[in-house]
This record gives C-alpha cells, sequence and structure tokens, in this order.
C-alpha cells in the first residue's frame, strides 16, 4: 500500500500527470520532461520531489493499489448483509466497475510488470504486493465462506480475475468478467 507520505500541491500534480501518462502511454513512452511540462513544474522540482522517474514509478502504482484496494473494500465489504459465498462473487463486480472506469488499457500493475524485467526495479515489489494483496483477501473471502480448500479457491479465483482483465483489455471476449464470474459461481459452488 503506499507510504504515508505528505505532498506539496506541486509534488500531487506531477503524481497525478505521471500515473496518466505513464498508463495512457506506457512507462517507458513517458520522459520527466513531459510529465513536468505538463504538470506545470521544472524537471528540477520533480527530480526534488521525487529523487528519480523510478521512485515516481513506485508511488504511481502504490497510490493505484491503494485506489484499487479502496474500490474492491467498498464493493465487497460496504454492500450490505449478504452470503459469505455472494462476498466472493461481489469481486468480480468490484473488477468489473474497475475496468470501466479506471482500466481500459488493462492491469497496470501486469503493464508496469511488462515494462520493469529488472527484478531489482523498486516498483516490482509494489506489483508483487498487489497482487498478494488480492490472493490473501480471496483467502480470507473463501475461508469466511467456509469453502473445503480456502487456498485453492483463492488461487483459482485470482487466475480467473487476471485472465478476464487480460482479455477484457484486448476485447476479445465480450463480458470476459461475467464469464470469468459464472465460472467462479459453479467453483464456489463445488467448494
Amino acid at each position: 500500500m503506499a507510504e504515508e507520505l505528505t505532498l506539496t500541491p506541486a509534488a500531487e500534480r506531477v503524481l497525478e500527470v505521471a500515473g496518466r501518462l505513464f498508463y495512457e502511454n506506457g512507462i517507458h513512452a513517458v520522459g520527466v520532461e513531459s510529465i513536468a511540462s505538463e504538470a506545470g513544474v521544472t524537471k528540477k522540482t520533480l527530480y526534488d520531489r521525487f529523487g528519480s522517474k523510478d521512485a515516481l514509478i513506485r508511488l504511481y502504482l502504490s497510490r493505484r493499489d491503494e485506489r484499487w484496494r479502496e474500490h474492491m473494500l467498498s464493493v465487497v465489504e460496504r454492500r450490505g448483509r449478504i452470503t459469505p459465498a455472494r462476498r466472493l462473487l461481489l469481486v468480480f463486480d468490484a473488477m468489473e466497475e474497475w475496468i470501466a472506469t479506471e482500466n481500459p488499457r488493462g492491469c497496470a500493475f501486469v503493464n508496469a510488470q511488462a515494462e520493469l524485467p529488472d527484478a531489482s526495479h523498486p516498483a516490482r515489489e509494489v506489483i508483487r504486493e498487489q497482487k498478494q494483496w488480492l490472493l490473501d483477501y480471496l483467502r480470507t473471502l473463501a475461508r469466511e465462506a467456509g469453502v473445503r480448500n480456502p487456498r485453492k479457491l483463492a488461487t483459482s479465483l485470482l487466475v480467473l480475475l487476471e485472465g478476464a482483465t487480460v482479455t477484457a483489455s484486448l476485447g476479445v471476449v465480450p463480458g470476459a468478467v461475467g464469464n470469468a464470474k459464472d465460472v467462479a459461481r459453479q467453483l464456489i459452488d463445488a467448494s
């Protein structure tokens, strides 16, 4: 999750612009010059606030992860009194909403992973933590639903979610998340 960091208004603007540009165009396609220019700051200000482009990438992904987790929890945890098994299916609803509003180009973390092959890049840990959080959350929900093997079900649901996200971004299968949700329902019922 994003570190507690107090940024100046100019730094927040840089982070917002960088996040939009990184997601829309790809991390390597966006230079610090274009980020600084669009944010209305100098490159010096950008480096003074973030230290490096790599640190900016890491913070962009941390903030995006924070927004994703808040979204997921708001959909799953705050939808009233429902069965634990239904909560597992709400994860797919949360994903579908996120794709519609925040993820038209696919998962920002998968996209970043593809662009950052160096395992020591500071953003790689954020990417891993984001996927691990989702797996752990699914395992918790599966355990609460009383399934026989929560670890196995959570792993299967994560694979379905990730596959649906990629497939949805490619436009190959209309309703990819809905299809994945149908398979998830079968897996949950069988568990």
